[in-house]
């Protein structure tokens, strides 16, 4: 009797399972928010720069990586430790007027941004023959049905199959049999043409790498997540794991264009036109596989956008919501995602819309927000009333300053020549 006793008891569970099983469970806010910084813009961005100048910039990258990391942690932190958003916590401390200013800038500045994922479908769909009248009402109608009618978990989950068609930037970037030996020497060389178009093509990778609706977001989505302070180093492991991830999707396409479009003097505008002309360069596969990455990353950052601008205008009118709310427990939530999804996608189908003015537009004004919105982060992290013990360091005070002067920098240069051109 004892023996059969004996033999029924459960094994008990490792260690490393319990491990395992802790950081799944704390996984989400940081891949999904690195990587719908992949959007169809970054994309964009990456292959212009390889197509342009090939492997020799590609330490700009590593850098906006880095500095991904370090904010894209911070803004985790402080969702954990404050339980609020962004706008919210900007509205609590700097007062009323800057919390509607900044809400009021994101909310334009993700029109715009919404508007280039809806374009970026609408550009590869037609690769493919499909019309835009058709592959972009499509896209609205499943990212609305998406996170309208599910869980939170739900969502998470189908956030996180989304993710997996970045694997084919990967398998694109091998195909197209780049110099490894130049692509690592652009990556720890650190020198650039000083040219108007360089310094351009340069703060356009940085800004659209550390992007502000993509900070609003991982604060917003760790709050909804219900992590807890015990849950942070767990947390950090994701959202480095997140931040690497869209570093090394973006390096995978820079070295793409960098191997095939770079080489045979061919220039693009878009990433569209990148996966067009790989067809003849590198085979119909790769330009299946670039276009299909185009069409999931505009998907997943379709996703996320219209969440983070209604995550950020609930915490503003002091009305915080959650994606497991009802509608009927949270309208302004979801009328927002509604509306942003709507009038973006209306924008695409409009003919004769000035598409490219709304891009470059919606670009300056992220541009702009960026550094007020990092200003603002940075002046939340040394808060003893509001971070306790979590508040930031001495050295990571300098950690965040350097960064902050590097992108006023960047973005100070890239205004200058957007006015001057």
């Amino acid at each position: 009797m004892s023996e059969v006793k004996a033999t029924s008891k459960k094994a008990p569970v490792s260690p490393r399972k319990i491990r395992i099983a802790a950081l799944l469970a704390v996984m989400g806010p940081g891949v999904i928010a690195g990587l719908s910084d992949d959007d169809p813009a970054g994309i964009t961005t990456y292959s212009v720069l390889g197509a342009k100048y090939g492997y020799q910039m590609l330490w700009v990258l590593v850098a906006s990586t880095i500095a991904l990391i370090v904010f894209q942690d911070l803004g985790a932190r402080i969702g954990v430790v404050t339980r609020q958003g962004m706008i919210g916590l900007v509205r609590q401390k700097y007062g009323a007027r800057a919390g509607t200013l900044s809400a009021s800038a994101l909310i334009i500045a993700n029109v715009g941004t919404m508007t280039a994922e809806f374009a970026g479908i609408a550009a590869a769909g037609q690769l493919f023959g499909w019309s835009r009248y058709i592959s972009v009402p499509l896209a609205a109608l499943l990212v609305s049905f998406l996170v309208l009618r599910g869980s939170f978990s739900r969502v998470e989950k189908v956030f996180f199959i989304v993710s997996g068609v970045f694997l084919a930037y990967i398998i694109a970037g091998f195909l197209a049999h780049p110099d490894w030996g130049q692509a690592f020497k652009g990556v720890v060389t650190p020198t650039m043409p000083f040219t108007h178009d360089a310094i351009y093509i340069a703060t356009a990778t940085l800004g659209t790498t550390l992007a502000p609706w993509g900070l609003a977001f991982i604060q917003s989505y760790a709050v909804d997540k219900r992590l807890t302070r015990d849950d942070l180093k767990l947390l950090r492991v994701d959202v480095w794991t997140g931040s690497l991830l869209t570093g090394i999707i973006g390096f995978f396409v820079i070295v793409t264009c960098a191997a095939t479009l770079n080489k045979q003097g061919i220039t693009i505008n878009d990433a569209s036109d990148a996966a067009a002309a790989l067809k003849p360069l590198a085979g119909t596969l790769a330009k299946d596989l670039f276009a299909f990455g185009l069409i999931g990353a505009a998907l997943l950052a379709a996703s996320i956008l219209p969440l983070s601008t209604a995550y950020s205008v609930s915490d503003l009118t002091g009305r915080p919501a959650a994606l497991d709310d009802s509608p009927s427990e949270a309208p302004l939530f979801y009328a927002t995602f509604g509306a942003i999804t709507a009038l973006s996608a209306a924008l695409i189908l409009i003919p004769g819309a000035p598409l490219i003015t709304i891009l470059v537009v919606s670009q300056v004004i992220n541009a702009v927000l960026l550094l007020p919105l990092l200003l603002y982060m940075y002046g939340i992290a040394k808060d003893n009333r509001l971070m306790g013990e979590f508040v930031a360091t001495k050295n990571m005070k300098i950690v965040y300053a350097t960064i902050i002067s590097i992108v006023a920098f960047a973005i100070g240069c890239m205004l200058w020549f957007t006015v001057i051109k």
